[in-house]
């Protein structure tokens, strides 16, 4: 592929998008998963806590191909 000479708009939209996203998730976290959870024993919430804090990472390979190439896929 060949090197990008001209700035794109996707990797500044790209980071700000991810940072508007993110600041939901851990809200929406915060907000409906810690009320349900909170009088569960703290060695049974800490797994609820940490599959839901590696979770937001699933959909993010797919975001930065996009930020750097404009398709969601890499084809090699």
């Amino acid at each position: 592929m060949p090197m990008r000479t001209e700035p794109t708009w996707r990797i500044p939209f790209g980071i700000l998008s991810l940072c508007i996203a993110l600041a939901a998730y851990a809200l929406a976290v915060a907000f409906l998963v810690a009320p349900a959870i909170q009088d569960w024993p703290v060695p049974v919430q800490t797994p609820v806590y940490l599959l839901l804090g590696v979770a937001w990472l699933l959909p993010l390979r797919r975001f930065l191909i996009w930020m750097e190439t404009g398709r969601w896929r890499h084809d090699t």
